[in-house]
């Protein structure tokens, strides 16, 4: 295989501008108008190679959603107005028409991002990645060493993080865990600490426990919360008022625009409030209206009190300011049971 050229720093700086101004671009048209989705979070593979023991997002058997359907769905969202179109699973990268998928989202003039586990980045799938027009890419790593929770450990994906930190004309941004699982806490301080060293930006997540309920943070792990909280400096994420009453184990009081400015939908091509509370609205995208849009903006969801998913509480804050919510309803049966998903 011959080899792949590196990027230069003036590519990457004038990358990294340009995608700046096109955020800050999202930014003001999310303050300006409330009648579009800001974020859009979509399945093309639901199959993933792992099987980390916390997650319910994935299966080993099923079969990318084909590209003429990917297509179509991408290009609905944008008829909604959508401005941030990221991929997750399963795993993408599994999806053998991937790079189709992100031009047409940056065809679209959409911000394009990703959520993967990492182990497919080899230099020349970085490369294709930045040929695609990727804006955003994000890995969960869980620990240090791989065990029977997750294999997504440092051990296995240095080499993949190295890869990124050469080749990646991208944002990455490396996210850790604290909580319920994971056994040694302070693995999250050496992983924030890698990422930060490799050029990227570092954020940290409350992990649910194996029957997957909630807890507050333990003092092992609120140490290495508070330790992180430090590095908010260097760190891509806003920790606000959830994350701090996420780890003091409390409610949040917020209103969730799930639905409206975030929407989930599955590899069936339904829409979702979230990957947790599947089945509410439970709307083909292909039929998900301005009007679905509007209403679900002012509906009250009964299971945001404890909710971790920071993706939603971001796109969500936005709003936080206006439109008191007029109707709510009661997703799921179990709404506390939910888990960290950015």
């Amino acid at each position: 295989m011959p080899e792949v050229a590196k990027p230069s720093q003036a590519v990457r700086r004038a990358k990294a501008a340009e995608r700046k101004v096109r955020e800050l671009a999202t930014v003001a048209h999310a303050l300006a108008s409330t009648r579009h989705p800001v974020m859009a979070q979509i399945v093309p593979m639901r199959r993933c190679n792992l099987s980390c023991t916390y997650c319910n997002e994935y299966d080993d058997f099923s079969k990318p959603v084909p590209i003429e359907e990917m297509l179509r769905r991408i290009d609905h969202l944008a008829r909604l107005g959508t401005s941030i179109i990221t991929l997750s699973g399963g795993e993408p990268t599994l999806h053998p028409d991937l790079d189709e998928i992100i031009a047409r989202i940056r065809s679209h003039g959409c911000i394009a991002g990703m959520i993967t586990n990492g182990y497919y980045l080899v230099p020349e799938r970085i490369v294709r990645l930045n040929r695609a027009g990727l804006d955003h890419l994000q890995i969960s790593i869980d620990n240090v060493q791989p065990d029977d929770v997750s294999k997504k450990s440092l051990k296995v994906l240095d080499k993949k993080l190295q890869n990124l930190a050469e080749y990646a004309e991208f944002h990455v941004n490396i996210n850790s865990v604290v909580g319920g699982g994971i056994k040694s806490p302070q693995d999250a301080l050496t992983i924030g600490r890698r990422a930060i060293a490799l050029g990227f930006t570092s954020t940290i997540g409350i992990i649910h426990d194996g029957e997957g309920q909630l807890k507050p943070l333990g003092d092992a792990e609120r140490k290495v919360w508070d330790e992180m909280r430090g590095w908010k400096k260097k760190n891509y994420s806003r920790f606000n008022q959830f994350q701090e009453a996420i780890a003091n184990g409390q409610p949040n009081e917020w209103r969730c625009r799930a639905g409206s400015r975030y929407l989930y939908i599955c590899e069936n091509g339904l829409v979702h409030y979230c990957s947790q509370q599947r089945g509410y609205p439970g709307v083909p995208l292909a039929e998900y209206s301005v009007h679905d849009v509007r209403r679900e903006f002012k509906t009250e969801k009964t299971c945001a009190p404890h909710c971790t998913i920071s993706c939603v509480h971001q796109i969500s804050y936005i709003d936080h300011w206006r439109a008191p919510q007029t109707s709510s309803i009661s997703p799921g049966q179990n709404s506390e049971l939910v888990k960290i998903r950015s």
